[in-house]
């Protein structure tokens, strides 16, 4: 009898080991290398739909460095810390950007600003509905979160 629950008491172990490493690859795997998030809002149309599309974001590109113009990131808000917001890079470092200064009047006013040292430059493709570096100035590389490499329509899911 004794022996029989030693037996079941090391195959409980050994289940509670596997489910432990498989939740440690999970948290390694989403925490440092891939990771979905829901991109909604008006900012990125036409490129991603205002109902929401899961993106999956890979987070070993902008630790190397490896972020350029037209790619497309997860950034952290410098204006709410608790928001992340999904954005094109328009420019990086020394790049000259120039952007319309407010796309709603109808004077379409350019202005062209230097992205400083340690900082790139983000727009929504809408630039109708977007907050973005054009507002609150060019986003430190520390507030990049992740580059997304992958888009799933939430409307093909309904």
């Amino acid at each position: 009898m004794i022996g029989r629950l030693m037996i079941h008491a090391k195959e409980a172990w050994r289940g509670a080991v596997d489910v432990a490493k498989l939740l440690c690859v999970l948290h390694v795997t989403n925490k440092y290398l891939v990771s979905p998030s829901l991109a909604m809002g008006p900012s990125m149309l036409p490129t991603m739909n205002i109902t929401g599309d899961v993106v999956l974001c890979e987070k070993i590109s902008p630790r190397l460095g490896k972020v350029g113009p037209g790619d497309i990131v997860l950034v952290r808000s410098p204006e709410n810390p608790k928001k992340c917001l999904v954005k094109r890079v328009m420019g990086v470092e020394g790049d000259r950007v120039t952007y319309v200064a407010d796309p709603k009047n109808d004077d379409n006013r350019y202005e062209t600003a230097v992205v400083p040292k340690g900082h790139i430059w983000i727009q929504g493709d809408n630039i109708y509905a977007s907050r973005d570096s054009r507002q609150f100035g060019a986003v430190p590389y520390g507030l990049l979160q992740a580059k997304v490499f992958y888009r799933v329509s939430l409307f093909l899911l309904h």
